[in-house]
Parts: C-alpha cells; structure tokens; sequence
C-alpha cells in the first residue's frame, strides 16, 4: 500500500516535468506577472502552468533554484539585498554574472521600478505634517502595520529602524493586502507599500520621501532556469523589455484589483496592445463551477491520500507502540512533537525536501495526521478491560491472532475516534497547501484575501466546512456500523 502511494505521488510530479512552470508571489502584481510570463511561453507553442500565489520571495526564489519552478517574476533590489545578498550589484550585466553561477538567467527589465514606501492616509500625512521617513521620529504614537515578510527581510523594517533611528515599537504583522484594510479601519496608521499598488489611488494614501536614500532600486525582471527555457521562450521575455512602466502597472494592478477583471485577460490586453506579438487569448478559459470542480479534485485528493497515508502507517504505529513500553515512548514523542508544529511552518519546512505542490502538502498532512490515529490506536489497545485481556490469554491464542480477533475489535471506537479526528483536521489544514501550489479550496481563500472579494472567500471556506462535517457524519456512521455487537449495548 505505501509503495504504490509514493509511486502515485511521484508519477503525479512526474507527468508535469515538460511543462515549464511559471510561479508567482502572492499578491496582485506578482499574479499579473505571471499571468503575462505564461502567454509568453505559450506563445511558443510550448505547455506551461501557472502557479499561483506561492508566497513571499524566498520561496520563490528557493523554488526557481532546487528546479520546482522555471520563470517567475522578481525585482532587482530584492535579488541584491535579500536573496543574493550583495548590495554591490548595480546593473543587469551584474546580476547576469552572478546569477550564471546558480544556472539562473535574468531578462531585460520590464521598464519599472516597484520599490517600497511607507504609505498613510493622506489626511493623517497633513495633519501629522509628515512628508519624509525620518519625519516618523517626531510621532512615536503612531501605529505600525508591516507584511510579514518585510518585517523579516534584510531590506526590512529592522534595517529601515536603525538606519532612521526609529523608536517605535507598536509594530503588526499581517498580510500585505489585508493591511490596506487596516488603514481604512484605522487598526494601524502607516504600512509597507509597494509604489505601484492599486489601493495607494483608492484608499487615498501618501508615500513618505525616502529621504536618506534607503531603498535600492527594485526594477521589475523575469528570473528563469537557463537548462529549462529556450532561447524563444527568452526572447518572448524579453519582448516585454521597457514595455511595462510604474503608470501602466499601476493600472493593470487597478484593473485586477478594484474592477474586478480577470488577471490572465488584463495581461493579454497588454500584451496585445503594447508587444510586437498579437494574439494572446484574452478569454478566461475555465468557468466558475470548472473552477469549483478543479478546486474540489485537488483537495479530495489531497486530503484522502494523507489519511489514508496516516492511517497506514498509524495502526500499525500504534500496535508496535501498544506492545512495547520503550517503543511508546519514542513513537508517541515523535508524533506529539509532530503535532506540535504549527501546520503552516510543516507546509513550508517541506518545501526545501521536496519542492512546491502536492507532494510537500500531502506529506506535511499525513505526519499531522499520525498523533490522534496512532494514539487512538495506542489507547484503544492499553485500555482493553483487564478481564478480557485475561480471558483471551486464557484462551492460549497467539499474539497475531488475539490481536486480530479481539483486541483491534475492542480497541474499534478508540481507533475510529483517532481516525475521524485526524480526518476533520485534515479538511482544514489542508486548505493552506495552497500557500506552496498545492491547490484545493485554499486557493480561492488567498484569491478572495487578496482581492478583498468575499465571495471568493467562501467560494472556497463553505465546502471545506460542508466536507468537514460530510467526514464527521460519516465516521460516526461507519463507527456505529463496524463496532462489535457486544460492545454497542454497554456505549
């Protein structure tokens, strides 16, 4: 049974190995990116796939590296801050350079530079008199809102705080779309913005001068694997080459963002519009029910072959672990501290294993699975009454055949329980296999977060919730069902 999972699991990474695949962050500009690197690679008659909304940076970048992904779209100021880590490059035959050390090439810029800001409401900008960053020192009350992934990168927050001598310390973390939300609401007073975003216009914001020169250049490139892209696939990149500036960016991030349009459409409008090459489909290829359907295969999947991975495994864990004293001890530590993990942290500490996609989420989802089943197991097996257990010794039977025949039989609540607990966690976790390209009702969730579009939300939350309690149902009926006749007059 394990073999023929793991060889399903590979066979599934295996059938996509032609295609190239393009990644992208997760926000609105890092979709629309994608989006266009995706018609460009089609365009040469050549499959590609779009993963979506993959994470921050580092994931990315670690993707593009271990062969995960081939294209995605980065920022120059980013490459030589954060993930090469080398302030001393300056222009693209530098990072050309550097870059041909990892196998990795770098496109002609796009023809704008993204770089970050501080953004408030205007209105508190005039009433604070705050034009520039080291304008901050004078107004320690004010709140702080930062995405997570500034508040950790190099050329983050704690370098920006020392370099301005910032004092403050009522500082949030939270995510990038979510804090634009958070100054509407007035919950945080300043965030981290990048200079092209959509909601700078709508929600009426200002961007603080960077007034001691802080921020490098973040000039927008496409990043891709030398020995997976063609040299058409890069021309087609390259293409793009000063074609994309801050207003038109600004307008396509507006597009997606505020009205609502599809990105694959608003990435082949400017392709068609602004590109020597025609023809970029701007029809959306998959409904909404296509879509839904999509979404429920790949979250089934996800969540039946980690169960049934855990079950597998668990049973047999809890047997070992029930029939040896040191063993439990081992065997019961190991998946507590499993469990103790939280489940976006495995998500992502699979990743340098094994990549982005299904076979990262399903393992992380069948080790959170293993602690309820194998100590459902366990405690079903240890808390057989000790009468019983004397008068199945009694009966002289073998280990093997006491154990099939009437301790598992006793023990069958205490395993389903584990079992249907596992299952209903599963159903929930595994929505965030999303962040690492994994599919399922997450994806629409992180679609519907960062466009600030409920029905996306629940598009993706309410059949999670439905199959919850679908799984809960039917483990209470297949409870009542398998367990022993005897047994059910005395629950």
């Amino acid at each position: 049974m394990n073999k023929w999972i793991v060889l399903l699991l590979f066979s599934l990474e295996a059938s996509a190995a032609t295609k190239i695949k393009i990644g992208s962050k997760n926000f609105t500009e890092g979709i629309l990116l994608g989006d266009m690197a995706t018609l460009l690679v089609q365009k040469n008659n050549v499959e590609a796939e779009h993963i979506q909304g993959l994470g921050g940076s580092r994931v990315l970048w670690d993707a593009l590296r271990s062969g995960h992904i081939d294209i995605y779209a980065e920022y120059t100021g980013t490459l030589s801050e954060e993930l090469l880590k080398n302030s001393q490059l300056r222009n693209l035959k530098d990072f050309e350079t550097e870059l041909l050390k990892l196998g990795i090439g770098i496109s002609r810029p796009l023809g704008f530079n993204n770089t970050y800001a501080f953004g408030l409401k205007k209105k508190l900008a005039e009433k604070m008199q705050l034009k520039t960053m080291s304008d901050l020192r004078k107004n320690l009350e004010l709140k702080f809102g930062f995405s997570n992934e500034f508040l950790a990168r190099n050329d983050g927050w704690k370098a920006i705080q020392a370099r301005y001598q910032l004092p403050h310390k009522n500082i949030t973390g939270l995510d990038h779309d979510l804090a634009y939300e958070g100054l509407r609401s007035g919950k945080i007073d300043i965030t981290d913005i990048y200079t092209t975003d959509a909601e700078i216009a709508r929600y009426e914001l200002v961007a603080l001068e960077d007034d001691l020169n802080f921020f490098p250049k973040y000039e927008a490139v496409f990043l891709y694997k030398i020995d997976r892209v063609s040299d058409d696939i890069v021309a087609s990149l390259n293409s793009v080459h000063t074609k994309v500036n801050e207003e038109k960016m600004s307008a396509m991030n507006s597009a997606v963002k505020i009205e609502k349009k599809n990105s694959r459409s608003v990435a082949a409008e400017f392709l068609n519009t602004h590109t020597a090459q025609t023809g970029f489909s701007q029809n959306v290829s998959q409904t909404k029910f296509g879509l839904f359907v999509m979404y429920t295969v790949d979250h089934l999947k996800l969540f039946l072959l980690s169960l049934i991975g855990a079950i597998v495994w668990g049973i047999p864990l809890g047997i070992v672990a029930a029939a040896r004293v040191r063993a439990a001890k081992a065997i019961l530590g190991v998946t507590a501290v499993i469990q103790t993990i939280p489940s976006l942290a495995l998500l992502v500490l699979m990743i340098p294993l094994l990549g982005i996609g299904f076979a990262p989420a399903f393992f992380a989802l069948f080790l959170y699975s293993l602690l309820p089943i194998v100590r459902g197991t366990y405690l079903g097996l240890t808390t057989i009454p000790l009468a019983l257990a004397e008068s199945a010794q009694a009966l002289g039977l073998p280990y093997k055949a006491r154990l099939r025949f009437i301790d598992l039989p006793l023990a069958t609540n205490s395993i389903l329980s584990g079992i249907k607990t596992s299952a209903v966690i599963n159903v929930g976790t595994a929505t965030l296999g999303a962040l690492i390209g994994a599919g399922g009702y997450g994806q629409p969730i992180l679609s519907g977060i960062r466009l600030s579009d409920t029905s996306q939300i629940l598009m993706g939350a309410i059949p999670s919730a439905i199959l919850a309690l679908l799984v809960q149902f039917l483990f209470d009926r297949l409870e009542a069902y398998l367990t022993p006749a005897g047994l059910k007059d005395s629950l």
